[in-house]
């Protein structure tokens, strides 16, 4: 292919190797050709790209950016605002924060791809260590392609800095991803092995972004032919699971146990664990919010120290009043209040939709027999902290006093249905914390997502988290393959794929069997009820904060549609031109030589 040099994309910078699942390397501060020329420098190479992966996945910005402005979120009360949530005033300055980086590693890449084939190693190591080069290569252009449309292409190692750039069509990009990873899985093993251990690419994980590239230029150009292969790709990891070692829990809510981060259903992770050589903090200092830190599970935290007084109440406009001592305390079990953005509860005024909001009315409608709402959000909060309630204490309405018990006594409690007598009272009956049932929901109070939840950090609640961040499970196989089979006109196999994710979300561990299989069979859909918005509608479900959301609507076409359906903040201002995000505009204005670099049409 021809060599395009790129301005943003020099030379590799990185402060640290990856992480111990992957190799112990000495990290290297700048690679130039000759870094490659030895089995550690290439190594060393690949390493650098999977902390890159971690610079992303589970931090702050990038985690608005794949998940604020769709119909499953709106701000918390500490958003701090910004277009990306709104679409209002979005430019090329306040989006693109894995743009750079995203070049950063394709570089690296080639360069491993290039000197890598020279290398004095097994034939069989130097195989798969080319493998996992064409499989990050692949993954980071897909994520490209579907964040910008077209990009730069580069398959060459630049060394010698460019101040002119051009984007190539995305058809070639699509060509290039469709390449890599076809060769990524032919080549790379069936499970995790030496170096690359705990959950880095392996065949099944290559085939399944292979497949899901198919069923997105499907998308793009209507090809039968792609979605009959992503469909026959995603099956055919699935009849292979055992082979591969992938598998789902029984139990949906298994899946988040920290114990099974690396388990049989965790395909690809983004990893985090706390090892001092990263140098990514200081334990007991706290998070910083730096790269490669792992907040993820507090961006959707409500404030619930500050805004857990126990003698709250309902002002005349409706609107819950935080009063009293807070019958909770921060700590690390519930983790950190960030409040950046929360599950979309609000209900519309007009429209299709009158009178019902996306959380609780669309996406988990049927909370009586689908266990996923309880195994993804908070309702019940313990109380940590000890509180005498006096009677005379100011608009404590129970009439009575009393005093919390660590540990036993519910705090708050988010029903997710209205309770007569709300925040103080169930019924006639004292409640001795808060009741906020979701007409009480607002930006400092609401369900908090539960399932990437943290407690084992140590000394300093504060500190990041140490769990990875799981970009695939293997419960999304049967997700892509569902959509793939309805764009190929097989609506009989998308829900025989689809009846697997629901009848398994079906299970709880409190039900008797008799209870568990009436359940299952009430969960089961036919071939006539699959249609586009109910596999996005299961992807919320299913998946719910797990970095997709923005490329699901995308990939869909549906983004304007469900945002105008569901999304108050961002209705009015959504466009069909947001279906691309804006190139950064510091790669604009760097590109001083040759033909000016284009902006996506509308910004």
């Amino acid at each position: 292919m021809k060599k395009i040099k790129v301005i943003l994309i020099i030379a590799t910078l990185f402060s640290s190797l990856g992480c111990e699942k992957i190799l112990e390397e000495h990290p290297q501060s700048q690679i130039v050709p000759s870094f490659f020329n030895s089995p550690a420098g290439v190594l060393g190479g690949i390493a650098g790209v999977y902390n890159e992966i971690r610079n992303q996945w589970g931090t702050e910005g990038f985690s608005s950016e794949m998940q604020a402005g769709t119909d499953e979120f709106i701000q918390g009360a500490s958003s701090g605002g910004g277009p990306v949530h709104t679409f209002n005033g979005l430019n090329g300055t306040n989006f693109g924060s894995a743009w750079a980086t995203s070049f950063t590693c394709i570089n690296t890449l080639n360069g491993v791809l290039k000197f890598g084939q020279d290398i004095s190693l097994p034939e069989a190591t130097k195989k798969q260590y080319l493998a996992q080069a064409k499989f990050l290569r692949g993954f980071w252009y897909f994520y490209l392609v579907q964040t910008w449309g077209d990009v730069p292409l580069n398959t060459e190692f630049i060394t010698v800095p460019s101040q002119s750039a051009k984007r190539d069509p995305a058809s070639e990009v699509y060509k290039l991803i469709i390449q890599d990873l076809t060769e990524a899985a032919a080549a790379l093993p069936d499970k995790p092995t030496a170096p690359f251990l705990g959950k880095a690419a392996t065949k099944p994980v290559a085939q399944f972004f292979l497949a899901k590239a198919y069923l997105t230029r499907g998308w793009l150009t209507g090809s039968q032919a792609d979605y009959a292969e992503a469909a026959k790709i995603a099956s055919d990891i699935i009849a292979n699971k055992a082979t591969y070692g992938l598998d789902l829990w029984q139990d949906f809510g298994d899946a988040f146990v920290p114990a099974n981060d690396y388990g049989k259903e965790t395909m690809f992770v983004s990893d985090h664990m706390l090892d001092a050589k990263f140098g990514y903090y200081t334990v007991g200092a706290g998070a910083s919010a730096g790269g490669a830190q792992n907040l993820t599970p507090w961006f959707t935290n409500w404030n619930y120290p500050n805004n857990s007084g126990v003698n709250s109440f309902v002002n005349a406009s409706g609107v819950l009043v935080n009063s009293g001592t807070s019958g909770m305390i921060r700590d690390s079990y519930y983790g950190r209040p960030y409040q950046r953005i929360r599950p979309n509860s609000v209900k519309q005024t007009s429209g299709e939709y009158t009178g019902k909001n996306y959380f609780l009315d669309q996406a988990f409608v049927r909370r009586d027999i689908d266990a996923r709402y309880a195994n993804t959000f908070y309702s019940v909060y313990i109380a940590n902290t000890s509180v005498t309630n006096t009677p005379s204490s100011a608009n404590n309405k129970r009439g009575i006093g009393y005093t919390t018990q660590i540990g036993i006594d519910t705090a708050v409690w988010l029903p997710d249905f209205e309770v007569v007598g709300a925040p103080q009272f169930y019924g006639t009956r004292p409640f001795k914390g808060i009741i906020a049932p979701p007409s009480l929901w607002k930006a400092d109070l609401y369900p908090a997502i539960k399932k990437f939840m943290d407690p084992s950090r140590g000394s300093n609640f504060n500190d990041p988290s140490t769990r990875p961040v799981v970009i695939t499970r293997f419960a999304e196989v049967y997700l892509v393959g569902a959509e793939a089979y309805l764009q190929a006109g097989d609506k009989t196999k998308a829900a025989e794929l689809l009846n697997v994710i629901r009848q398994r979300a079906a299970y709880r561990k409190t039900n008797t069997a008799a209870q568990n299989a009436a359940a299952a069979e009430a969960m089961l859909i036919k071939p006539e009820n699959v249609t586009v918005d109910f596999i996005l509608d299961e992807r919320s479900r299913e998946l719910f904060g797990e970095w997709m959301r923005y490329h699901d609507l995308v990939r869909t076409k549906t983004l304007v549609k469900r945002v105008k359906a569901w999304n108050n903040e961002a209705a009015n201002y959504v466009k069909d031109f947001h279906m691309l995000r804006p190139i950064p505009q510091s790669q604009i204005d760097r590109t001083v030589e040759g033909p000016k670099f284009p902006q996506n049409p509308g910004y």
